[in-house]
């Protein structure tokens, strides 16, 4: 008889360790498609920023000087490579910060023709970035910490997924964008 009880623990203690290893795994399988769709949230914010600085710089709206500015950074980030991607992007938020360091370029942009909108969209655009980035690397943060324990390392949970890194740029809207008080779109 008592082998047979031993035999139950033994098979109950690798059903528990079974069951463990197959909800940690599943765990790191759904931080991995919070990361996936975190990205793919991030590259299209990045792509709409880009877009209406680009749309903005040709308009003929900003001086010459500054649409230059705007239009190259917003060129660079929108057909970066992937490895130079976080340089691009931090490139035309710089770009942004310089063009509308001051609020007379936006009164500028609004008193243009569909000015008010195209301030608002800006305005809308340049403030999601920040929140993008921060919700992919808060996944990145939680999967690279699953990632690190030894279960996970020894029982190979992982598989052979590349390590998740985090999107690092300035993302720091300029001050005249990044008011919501005054939305640009008044």
């Amino acid at each position: 008889m008592p082998t047979l009880t031993t035999v139950i623990w033994i098979v109950v203690a690798l059903l528990l360790v079974g069951v463990y290893l197959s909800w940690t795994a599943g765990r790191l399988d759904r931080l991995h498609a919070r990361i996936d769709a975190a990205k793919a949230a991030l590259d299209a914010t990045l792509l709409r920023r880009a877009s209406i600085a680009q749309e903005l710089a040709t308009a003929g709206v900003l001086d010459p000087a500054a649409s230059m500015v705007l239009y190259q950074a917003a060129h660079g980030a929108r057909q970066a490579e992937e490895d130079q991607r976080e340089v691009a992007e931090s490139e035309l938020s710089q770009a942004l910060r310089a063009v509308f360091a001051e609020s007379a370029q936006l009164e500028v942009v609004r008193a243009a023709p569909g000015g008010h909108e195209t301030a608002a969209e800006l305005g809308a655009a340049v403030r999601r970035v920040p929140m993008a980035r921060r919700f992919h690397n808060d996944a990145v943060r939680a999967a690279r910490a699953l990632r690190r324990h030894r279960t996970v390392r020894w029982f190979r949970l992982a598989g052979h997924a590349a390590s998740p890194l985090a999107f690092e740029m300035d993302d720091e809207p300029p001050p005249v964008l990044a008011d919501r008080g005054h939305p640009a779109g008044d």
